[in-house]
């Protein structure tokens, strides 16, 4: 593992006290450091970190650096990559997952999007782009190729509706399935507290138990499942019976500059 010694200088000369944390792990050393040399210039962002994505020790290095964001190449796992991202959000729970890929394999992108990965990014993205996830991703939000999203949409709707018909959401309180039903439209934290009169910690607190109870990992998922048992979105009311029609496109989390949303 390679630890920079310019950026540990960076927080401290731009004067940034909490600096998103990043560590970089790819087998190609020449990717990491060049993508660690362009975000040398951003100053909220901190490479802590660089390491190969097969390195063995890499759950002890994560616990070691404790990032806020890990981006890691996808290839070496192939179609493990979704246990990799399971057992990396085991090791720090508040860990941002973050697909580092050359490729469009939708079926390797929908195992991460189930595990909690927050975006999955082409090796060929913009400098600036790259940037703008790992910003989005410390902000609740997701990324996926637009070209790809509506595939992986589908196989998590497919997944949650065999999952059964609706009565896995019996088991949320009824503030829990309103914070679900805020989180469907597309909300942020900030503004489902501000829009139910509560706490930003206390949605956040409701959140987890809602990943919890429904044995989900990410607002992708906890969208698709309820949008499969046909729970409506917070004011969307309509008369029992009455079919809801979907917005144009999903609208399962925010979108980030010059990409999709999930």
């Amino acid at each position: 593992m390679h630890l920079d010694e310019d950026s540990t200088m960076g927080p401290r000369q731009s004067g940034l006290m909490n600096p998103i944390r990043l560590l970089l792990a790819d087998d190609h050393l020449m990717i990491t450091e060049a993508l660690a040399a362009r975000l040398s210039a951003a100053p909220d962002v901190w490479v802590a970190g660089r390491c190969a994505a097969t390195d063995p020790n890499l759950m002890a290095i994560v616990r070691g650096v404790r990032p806020d964001v890990i981006a890691i190449e996808a290839e070496p796992f192939g179609s493990g990559m979704g246990d990799l991202v399971t057992k990396l959000m085991s090791a720090t729970p508040q860990l941002r997952v973050v697909i580092l890929s050359a490729d469009r394999n939708v079926a390797h992108a929908v195992a991460a999007a189930r595990a909690g990965a927050a975006a999955w990014v082409a090796k060929e993205q913009d400098a600036a782009e790259f940037e703008a996830v790992i910003r989005g991703v410390c902000r609740g939000w997701s990324w996926f190729p637009p070209e790809m999203l509506g595939e992986i949409l589908t196989s998590l709707r497919a997944e949650a509706s065999r999952a059964g018909d609706g009565g896995d959401l019996d088991v949320l309180s009824a503030r829990e399935t309103e914070v679900l039903r805020a989180l469907m439209t597309g909300r942020r934290g900030r503004q489902i507290a501000r829009d139910l009169h509560i706490s930003a910690d206390t949605v956040r607190t409701h959140t987890q138990n809602i990943y919890a109870k429904l044995d989900v990992h990410s607002r992708l998922e906890a969208v698709s499942v309820a949008r499969s048992a046909g729970l409506q979105p917070l004011g969307d009311e309509r008369p029992p019976g009455t079919k809801r029609e979907d917005p144009p496109g999903p609208r399962a989390d925010q979108p980030l500059p010059g990409g999709g949303a999930s």
